[in-house]
């Protein structure tokens, strides 16, 4: 027998990167309950603040090493919610109700776009490349189909009239989802180090757009995020044919 006891097993979770994810899942549910009541406008931007909020629990949980197998979990039901079923809904009750099967139909592809998506994001940590997203990440996605609605809203467009356009770009991001498209992800971005003073300005810039017109401005910026990930993807295939091209011919 020896006198070393047991160490005892912390029991818990870290509180502060789970209320932030706690947060984004209400806003999420939250967008639901609106567009429920047919206030579109502000379900759309209920999910851009969830999208806010997602990208602070992981940061946060990194500065003050909380993360956790729980918090990853957690995390993730909380995107399904916020990024992939609040979404759907959302496009759905605002302009794909009326088009019978084809539209809920569109709506769960983006559903079990994003579920799929989530689920190869989660098996390929470690492994895959920080780099980029295989596939359109969840909230890039949901900023697409919850900025068409916020834009429609805005300006007044006749939902029913947009049925079709609607119903084509949901069905087309939620393949982009669990495609083999590759995205940057920005997680190589250092917020610590020190960066030119253009740098500055330009996020200056930034936010001036935003407040110009947060609806347009936040719906285009997701629409040419979406569209990177094939051109980004096309160029890979391209240089890599070319490069394999010349080792042929330096064989020669």
């Amino acid at each position: 027998m020896t006198d070393e006891t047991p160490q005892k097993r912390h029991r818990g979770i870290y509180l502060l990167p789970n209320l932030f994810t706690t947060a984004a899942l209400f806003a999420g549910f939250y967008g639901i309950v609106a567009a429920i009541n047919g206030d579109f406008g502000t379900a759309a931007v209920a999910i851009f603040i969830a999208m806010v909020l997602d990208g602070l629990d992981g940061r946060v949980a990194r500065m003050t090493n909380t993360q956790s197998p729980f918090g990853a979990q957690y995390d993730s039901i909380a995107d399904m919610v916020s990024f992939g079923l609040a979404p759907a809904l959302i496009i759905y009750l605002w302009s794909l109700q009326g088009m019978g099967k084809l539209g809920w139909l569109a709506a769960f592809i983006f559903v079990a776009g994003a579920g799929l998506r989530l689920a190869r994001f989660n098996t390929q940590v470690g492994v895959a490349d920080k780099r980029f997203f295989q596939g359109l990440a969840s909230p890039a996605a949901a900023a697409v189909v919850v900025g068409l609605v916020w834009v429609g809203e805005r300006y007044e467009w006749h939902a029913d009239e947009l049925g079709w356009f609607a119903l084509a770009l949901t069905a087309l991001i939620g393949v982009l989802m669990v495609s083999n498209v590759r995205y940057y992800s920005f997680k190589d971005l250092d917020f610590k180090g020190r960066v030119p003073f253009f740098v500055l300005l330009l996020v200056v810039l930034v936010f001036v757009l935003i407040s110009i017109d947060p609806p347009l401005v936040l719906f285009g910026a997701a629409v040419l995020y979406a569209l990177s990930g094939p051109v980004i993807t096309a160029w890979m295939l391209l240089r890599r044919r070319r490069q394999i091209q010349a080792g042929e011919e330096n064989k020669d």
